[in-house]
């Protein structure tokens, strides 16, 4: 057959797909289209990853004047708390002294309390902290709540990790694995869990009661009380080494889970190494605003000086202080500039930025961006350092 035969049988089959979509078009309803929301899939995802959820604060447990757990609900009757992983935080929003922040805390309520139209979140207080210190001073019963939907990856994915999960949990970083032993309890996660949970005495390891409560029925728990400042009955003393995670860990594979303050960190990664696991089944919950850029080997910058952000958002050009110990990110906030953010800790990629001149210091342990990233000159402003004067572009922020 030759080609012009073949392009008149195309353009004759053409034709006939033309013909015949106008004819199914033709017999369509002219009636108005029924809003998205009225169709399953959209309502479904609305509800799963709303923009944006208010609550207000059901109830507070305290623990200490400097630690709370906080329930939060829906603030609509009948309203529904968006479902999410055991391991995922929400990223609250508060108004101080009449500038936005945006600060991430992990869920410590089960996937299956959303079902009650419920989130607990836990609140210490942190040196310096200003979200965590209004919190605790000011949130009340009653009290409106702007949060995210459910966001993260700090769960427990079966394709990618081993079926038990060590955690290491240090103060407040046990949240995300009261989410994950109340899960497993309740039937929703699938993995075992030896939970190495880290606590200067027993009074302060919050949450250990319950956790033990819920091992004692279910042998897919086991909660281990490391104890750094005194003796107790069975509990281990001292730190999280090598040969206490050998001591707990199957045979064959298991994954390690870690959520704790950064010297934590520093101390059982030296020690995870020491262990030989593969690097995938090590995951940390990182918080890189935290991070004490001096403290770091690499860190040549003056940590004592103070330089200028040329910041151009929204349109505008603004000019930011920023001392070398602060992130650009929070420096931003503190001009109340409302800069995007959720993860905080250079993971989620929601505060993506250019660097348009200047230069930064990123510590490598909370350094997520792409290789691209690094070449074409973008940053993660939530944990990048001034080196000296610098000038950013941030993306525009959505008007809803």
């Amino acid at each position: 057959m030759s080609k012009s035969a073949i392009s008149k049988l195309s353009r004759l089959g053409l034709v006939k797909v033309i013909v015949n979509r106008m004819r199914a078009i033709g017999k369509s309803s002219d009636a108005p289209a029924k809003p998205l929301l009225d169709y399953t899939p959209n309502r479904l995802a609305a509800e799963l990853h709303p923009k944006c959820q208010e609550l207000v604060v059901k109830s507070i447990r305290e623990f200490s004047p400097d630690m709370k757990s906080i329930v939060l609900a829906p603030a609509k009757e009948g309203g529904k708390a968006a479902w999410f992983s055991a391991g995922q935080y929400l990223s609250v929003m508060a108004e101080i002294d009449g500038k936005p922040f945006k600060r991430p805390y992990s869920i410590a309520s089960s996937p299956a309390d959303t079902l009650k139209g419920e989130y607990m979140i836990t609140v210490k207080r942190v040196g310096g902290g200003i979200v965590s210190q209004h919190i605790l001073d000011h949130w009340t019963v009653g009290t409106p709540v702007l949060a995210s939907a459910p966001l993260g990856d700090f769960s427990y994915e079966p394709l990618r990790d081993a079926s038990t999960v060590i955690g290491i949990a240090g103060g407040s970083g046990i949240t995300p694995f009261r989410s994950l032993a109340k899960a497993i309890y309740e039937g929703d996660e699938k993995c075992s869990l030896v939970l190495l949970y880290g606590s200067r005495t027993l009074k302060d390891a919050v949450f250990s009661d319950e956790i033990a409560a819920w091992a004692a029925e279910n042998d897919k728990i086991k909660l281990v009380n490391v104890l750094s400042d005194e003796t107790a009955e069975g509990c281990e003393s001292g730190f999280i080494t090598a040969e206490l995670i050998k001591k707990y860990a199957p045979e064959g594979d298991y994954s390690i889970f870690l959520c704790g303050p950064q010297a934590m960190y520093n101390f059982a990664d030296k020690e995870i190494e020491k262990l030989g696991i593969r690097r995938k089944f090590v995951r940390h919950e990182l918080f890189g605003e935290y991070f004490h850029p001096e403290k770091n080997a690499d860190y040549k910058g003056d940590i004592d000086a103070t330089y200028t952000i040329t910041v151009r958002m929204n349109g505008e050009e603004y000019k930011v202080p920023c001392k070398a110990d602060t992130t650009l990110l929070r420096a931003m906030e503190a001009a109340g500039l409302n800069p995007p953010s959720d993860c905080r800790s250079g993971r989620c990629g929601w505060c993506h930025s250019q660097l348009l001149s200047g230069d930064v210091y990123v510590p490598e342990s909370v350094d997520g961006r792409r290789m691209a990233d690094k070449i074409y000159g973008y940053i993660h402003p939530c944990c990048s350092f001034p080196l000296g004067d610098v000038a950013i572009d941030v993306p525009v922020m959505p008007k809803d």
